[in-house]
């Protein structure tokens, strides 16, 4: 066969098969690589199957004549450009009109009607407690947040969204919290949250924390010897002290979980710094890092993250490098966990320790067997997140007021002097500082104005159910409802004229509503479980710096910042022994 024949034959069989063949009255186009005679051909099959294939001629792609070219051409087309525009607004604006439809009657700061985006901007500026209650401020008191998550600045609201019996259940929130597996924190199905709470809550009982005290005395007493060692060797020659003392409470309040959640402290009081062991998996080798950065920065990244927790996934790429940061902090502090949990489990104790990890031990899963070292290492890892910064920033907090409001000092230490009269006992016991009453208003009041965490917690209705009416709204099944903590103890409503004062004398003649207000901890069956011991630190610790040292301010404000909880960022003081 002519070699040109041979070519007609093949480019015809070619184009016939190259395409799906339609029927003869379907329109059909050839693509821009095939011309005849440089121009586009439209035509039914037959016209391809009867040109002569020399008169269809292969071109190389060009420039102006390729399909990735057209493509561009036409996204890049003002008409390409408003559909996306159109398709944009129609995915933001389609719930805010069917699908949340039901909530265009309540006042929002734009654009938190049409997004989650808001409420992410505004956590990861770290202030989203202070945002929020600016617009409570301005639009009143139930306010949307995100598209489907309703701020309600009432304290009657307290009982009926976090209450027991209401079957509320936590948001997707607190999905971007996991890490290793689901505990008590974050676990968001109500029966494995019970079975949960029931391997620790004993231990958490009043009749039961006695048995930690040990560990929190042992803890305080190297506190008490390093500071004593600072203000001797001050290089003033004044026997005075000057340190940033939230580093310090956060030795210690890392130093005590550690003994008591895993079996030993971590050795920051020892070390006067902030370092841990980390494992990325039992089998790993051990690195070191900086536990309270770590916490630090997972904490905010977590709830910046829990306000659109689907990208979770994805966040690691996001320009911003506090994301990957943040995330890497979410693993390093895993690594903490599984560090310290092997270790414990490869050297078990020559003595029965009554510590949080032995009662973990105890526990049984679902199908009744022990836990598993992922859920152990989980569980002692949420012990770990509740009970360290908690304390810290607290303390810190307190320390701050005190020292800023005239004669709150001096009151404190008389009521303490007067209850502990031996000046040789460096760490006073429990029971001695359980029940003063000054020393419990002071702290009631630190919680108050400075709230362990401002933001308002959220739940979700539970879907089949009816849904509840409240404030003069109805709420279905799914809806996500909050109560801003920051905003409810600095109600003037609720506290008086001056709800922004540091005064711990409220709390002499507090009213059933305000005690129903506060809310430090929480309410209800996802309230903190480890109040009756965080409460015992913080009355010892306090008691303890406040009956051996005199501490003045050496900076004005105590700056904070939000992540899940608020923190100081820092606070420069002076210290020296008290004169007998």
């Amino acid at each position: 066969m002519p070699q040109v024949e041979k070519n007609n034959t093949i480019s015809q069989y070619f184009v016939v098969q190259t395409y799906v063949k339609p029927t003869p009255t379907d329109p059909f186009v050839l693509p821009t690589w095939l011309r005849v005679k440089n121009r586009l051909t439209l035509a039914s099959p037959s016209n391809y199957i009867h040109t002569p294939a020399r008169e269809v001629q292969r071109v190389r792609p060009g420039v102006e004549d390729t399909d990735a070219m057209a493509i561009i051409n036409l996204l890049t087309s003002p008409w390409a450009l408003a559909g996306a525009l159109v398709a944009v607004v129609a995915y933001y604006a389609y719930p805010y009109f069917v699908t949340y439809g039901y909530f265009r009657g309540i006042p929002a700061p734009f654009p938190a009607q049409f997004t989650n985006w808001w409420l992410l901007y505004a956590c990861r500026r770290g202030k989203r407690y202070l945002i929020v209650d600016e617009v409570h401020k301005q639009l009143g008191a139930v306010v949307r947040i995100q598209p489907n998550h309703i701020s309600i600045a009432d304290d009657e609201a307290i009982p009926i969204i976090y209450g027991h019996g209401n079957g509320f259940l936590k948001s997707e929130f607190y999905d971007a919290f996991v890490s290793i597996k689901r505990g008590l924190f974050n676990t968001r199905d109500r029966a494995e949250h019970t079975r949960k709470r029931k391997m620790v809550s004993h231990t958490f009982a009043p009749k039961s924390i006695s048995q930690f005290e040990p560990y929190i005395a042992e803890n305080l007493e190297l506190f008490v010897n390093r500071w004593d060692e600072l203000a001797e060797k001050s290089p003033r020659g004044d026997k005075t002290a000057h340190v940033d003392c939230l580093k310090w409470f956060n030795y210690v309040a890392f130093d005590t979980i550690g003994d008591l959640a895993f079996g030993a402290p971590f050795g920051m009081l020892k070390a006067g710094a902030d370092i841990a062991e980390v494992r990325m998996s039992v089998d790993a080798p051990p690195i070191y890092a900086p536990a309270v950065e770590i916490l630090n920065r997972r904490g905010e990244v977590s709830a910046t993250l829990g306000c659109l927790p689907s990208i979770k996934p994805y966040a690691k790429w996001l320009p911003d490098p506090f994301f990957s940061q943040g995330l890497a902090a979410v693993e390093n502090l895993a690594g903490i966990a599984i560090a310290r949990v092997k270790d414990r489990l490869d050297n078990p104790p020559n003595i029965n320790r009554t510590d949080l990890l032995a009662r973990l031990q105890e526990g049984r899963d679902e199908k009744g067997e022990p836990l598993g070292f992922q859920e152990l290492t989980a569980e002692a890892l949420t012990q770990l997140i509740a009970g360290s910064d908690t304390t810290s920033n607290t303390s810190c907090a307190l320390l701050y007021y005190v020292a800023k409001t005239p004669g709150v000092i001096r009151k404190l230490q008389q009521e303490l002097d007067a209850a502990i009269p031996d000046n040789s006992t460096k760490v006073p016991d429990y029971e001695s500082v359980r029940n003063l009453p000054y020393l419990e208003a002071v702290i009631n009041e630190t919680m108050r104005i400075h709230s362990t965490s401002g933001i308002g917690l959220p739940r979700q209705i539970p879907e089949g159910s009816q849904g509840i009416h409240l404030h003069g709204h109805y709420f279905p099944a799914g809806t996500v409802l909050s109560v801003p903590t920051y905003t409810i103890h600095h109600s003037r409503e609720i506290w008086g004229p001056d709800a922004d004062e540091f005064r711990p004398e409220r709390w002499e003649n507090a009213t059933t509503r305000q005690r129903n207000a506060f809310i430090p901890f929480s309410y209800g069956p996802r309230s903190c479980v480890g109040r009756n011991v965080a409460e015992m630190e913080m009355k010892m610790i306090a008691s303890t710096w406040l009956r051996r040292y005199d501490v003045f301010l050496r900076q004005e404000v105590m700056e904070t910042r939000e992540g899940f909880l608020r923190k100081p960022l820092a606070l420069e003081i002076g210290f020296k022994r008290r004169s007998a």
